[in-house]
């Protein structure tokens, strides 16, 4: 498949539609990272997820919600998560959102932490700033996906993380964006259109076992 065909659109698409996606996706990442508490256990944190997306009047989910505790913040998308462990209160959760608001795909998450751990706090800014660096980048030289998850790489070992390599990014666009497959943003060899992409950072601690994950749509 071509560079062009693999950013192409469907009728319905619009720059504005999928900014809207983008800030709805976040209002419902913010609201329920404030309603998880410690004692939650994650399968809780995921209902809760899902009725809060129903609450904001989302059109429907493309990929499942996806809220991690602890060692499983370790794990990548296609993992299933090992247990269902209790939040504990000094602690660190992730929150993964993928939903359709007006026929567009809204994609965000972040990381969060309970208690005052310091690791776990760093680790949870790290991935933004490892994210906003990355964006920078992208904005300023007009690079490759791949390039793009290269610098990455880089990037997070000078802030002394390990990025995952497995998770890369995708498309997203007009739903269904199943119709225009282009492969993952770090396979991608040309330059990503704005308002198309999610870069997806997700790092893991060099000794403790837990990690952390950020991911926006590149706009």
């Amino acid at each position: 498949m071509s560079s062009e065909n693999k950013q192409a659109v469907g009728e319905h698409f619009s720059l504005a539609a999928m900014e809207h996606a983008r800030v709805m996706t976040w209002k419902a990442v913010d609201q329920i990272a404030a309603a998880i508490r410690p004692g939650m256990h994650e399968s809780e944190a995921n209902a809760l997820g899902k009725a809060i997306l129903q609450e904001l009047g989302m059109d429907r989910i493309w990929h499942p919600v996806l809220i991690r505790f602890g060692e499983n913040t370790l794990r990548i998308f296609k993992e299933r998560s090992v247990g269902d462990p209790v939040l504990g209160e000094n602690d660190i959760f992730f929150i993964d959102l993928g939903a359709v608001w007006d026929r567009h795909e809204g994609d965000a998450g972040a990381t969060f932490v309970t208690g005052s751990d310091p690791e776990m706090q760093a680790c949870a800014r790290a991935a933004r700033t490892i994210y906003d660096e990355v964006a920078i980048h992208w904005r300023g030289t007009g690079c490759s996906g791949i390039a793009l998850y290269d610098y990455a790489a880089k990037r997070a070992r000078v802030h002394g993380w390990k990025l995952n390599i497995d998770i890369k990014g995708h498309r997203v666009s007009d739903f269904p964006h199943a119709i225009y497959k282009a492969g993952d943003l770090g396979e991608y060899d040309a330059q990503p259109a704005p308002g198309l992409w999610i870069l997806e950072i997700q790092i893991a601690h060099p000794e403790r076992p837990f990690g952390a994950f950020y991911e926006d749509l590149l706009a």
